[in-house]
Order: structure tokens, then sequence, then C-alpha cells
């Protein structure tokens, strides 16, 4: 399983029964939180989540909206005497907030938190199962992206074939890496023959808060699921360039140049009490789009 589920998809304000930005990756061994706006762990126990498995925190941007519920996430966790391990991913400043809040409450996590500082784009977590990378996109201050990118080996093994031929399950992780097996006697057992190709891995691209960018392009091109806000709709392109945020067609366009197979659309301005528009103006651009909808589950 890879999933995306949102859990806050409004802009800075609660409003209209939405929350603000949070969404969260599920696997089957762990899950990974995207940004945690006020609320964020009333969402998850609503959409029946556990917190348990969170293994991950990114936070893309050092706005309110999108981090204001991460203090309270911890202490719930650390009052359920969780024991393992977290990992948080944000800009410099973020460790020393948290710090200085349980300095302030004096207050002792029930488990170990390691602080990452998001930097340069590039690589910034590694898991069984996943890739993580960040990449730089335009806001009002230092924002970032996130890219998730499934671990998978080019090649499967194929059971019968290799029982056949005898090779020892010390070189199957060889095989699945595409070598050929040469036996004792000196014979090739060329690796088409006892392997099939993997499908393509899946990739997720979440762009949080931006102004219109194509330089995130070559980063997200031909990704499978493509996260990118849409606060405005296009008659208010000016309000969107002042504030760095991006409009329903801008985000169409940055899909359609990058190639990418889904859309989800979201953050959305709070001055809009529906949303239909923001579907239709977008799919007008680039039509594989999908409104993000709190509880709603996308697979990837």
């Amino acid at each position: 399983m890879f999933a995306v589920t949102i859990l806050g998809c409004n802009s800075a304000i609660p409003a209209h029964g939405r929350n603000p930005s949070s969404q969260i990756i599920q696997l089957q061994d762990n899950s990974f939180l995207i940004d945690c706006g006020e609320g964020t762990q009333m969402q998850l126990s609503k959409f029946k989540i556990k917190v348990s498995k969170i293994s991950h925190i990114f936070i893309s941007h050092l706005h309110g909206d999108h981090y204001f519920g991460l203090i309270g996430l911890l202490s719930s966790m650390s009052l359920m005497n969780r024991t393992q391990d977290m990992h948080i991913f944000g800009p410099a400043l973020l460790k020393d907030i948290i710090l200085l809040q349980c300095k302030a409450s004096d207050t002792d996590f029930s488990f170990q938190i390691y602080f990452h500082e998001l930097g340069e784009n590039g690589l910034i977590a590694e898991t069984n199962k996943m890739m993580i990378s960040s990449f730089k996109v335009n806001h009002q201050i230092d924002c970032w992206g996130f890219l998730f990118k499934e671990k998978k080996n080019p090649r499967s093994i194929i059971a019968e074939k290799v029982k056949s031929y005898e090779i020892p399950s010390s070189f199957y992780e060889q095989l699945q890496k595409g070598e050929d097996y040469q036996t004792k006697k000196g014979t090739i057992i060329a690796n088409a023959e006892v392997t099939n190709e993997n499908e393509k891995p899946r990739t997720y691209a979440y762009c949080a808060d931006t102004i219109y960018n194509e330089s995130i392009i070559p980063i997200i091109k031909e990704v499978d699921l493509l996260y990118h806000e849409t606060t405005y709709l296009k008659d208010q392109e000016d309000k969107a360039s002042a504030r760095f945020h991006s409009t329903t067609v801008q985000a169409g366009q940055i899909a359609k140049k990058a190639e990418v197979k889904r859309l989800i659309i979201g953050h959305y301005s709070s001055k809009y009490e529906s949303i239909d528009s923001f579907l239709k103006e977008t799919k007008e651009i680039f039509e594989n789009t999908e409104l993000g909808i709190e509880g709603a589950c996308y697979y990837v």
C-alpha cells in the first residue's frame, strides 16, 4: 500500500469545515506526516489513523497553518507512552521552537526526537521502502516541497526457475539487481531466464506553498501523483502572486508541463465557501485533476 490521506486542505484560517494543511502517507510498515496544521491530531483520530505508525514528520515551512499542531501531537504521543524514535525534518528554527515550548512547560518526551534541518535540494531520508527528497519552492519565507519515491528492485525472482537452476538464496539479491549467475561449472545463467522486470517505482510529490515556479518541473517530472496548492481561482492571479501563492490555472500548467499522471489540488483560501470552481478551472488545463478533500485517500 502507498496511499495519501488529506487531513487538512484549507489555507491559513480554518473555515467552512476545512482544516489547515496536513497529509499523511501510509505504507504497510510505517507512515509519514507532511505538515501539521492546527487540528491535525483530531483529524488523525477522526479518520482512525494509527499515530504509533508515524516515524517521520516533514514540515515544509514555518507559517502557522503548517506546523501549529506539531507540539500538541508530540505531547499526545508522549502521554501515550510512545517509545520509538521520531525524525522531524523542517527549517532550522523548528528545533528551537519545539525545545522552547518543552522548556516553558517543563516537558520531557517519552521518546527520542531527531531534528533534521532542511537545506539544499536532495535526499533527506531513507527507509527500507522509501526514499524522500526535499526541494525548494518559492514562498514568502523559506519553504520546501517533498518527493517520495518507492524503493523497488529492478527485477523480481521467478521462484520455479531459480529452483530448477539450483541458484542459492544467497545470490537472490544480485539477481534482483540484474546480475547473471555463474554455476560452479562455469555455466552462465542469464538473468532474464530467472527474473522478471518489476514495475516502475511509484512516486508522490508535495509542492507546499509556492508562487508559480517552473524550476520544480524537472524534479517532479512524470510523478504518479502530484499535490500542488491552489489558494485562489484564476481571476485572483495578482493577489496570488503578491502573496506568493498559486491559482488553479497555474497548478494545472505545472502538472501539464511536468507530465504528471494525476494532480491533487488544495490549500483553498478561506474566502471560498464552495470549492467546486477550483476543480472546474484546473481541469480546463489538466484533465486528470482531483480536489483535495479531507478524509479522502488517494492511492499512488
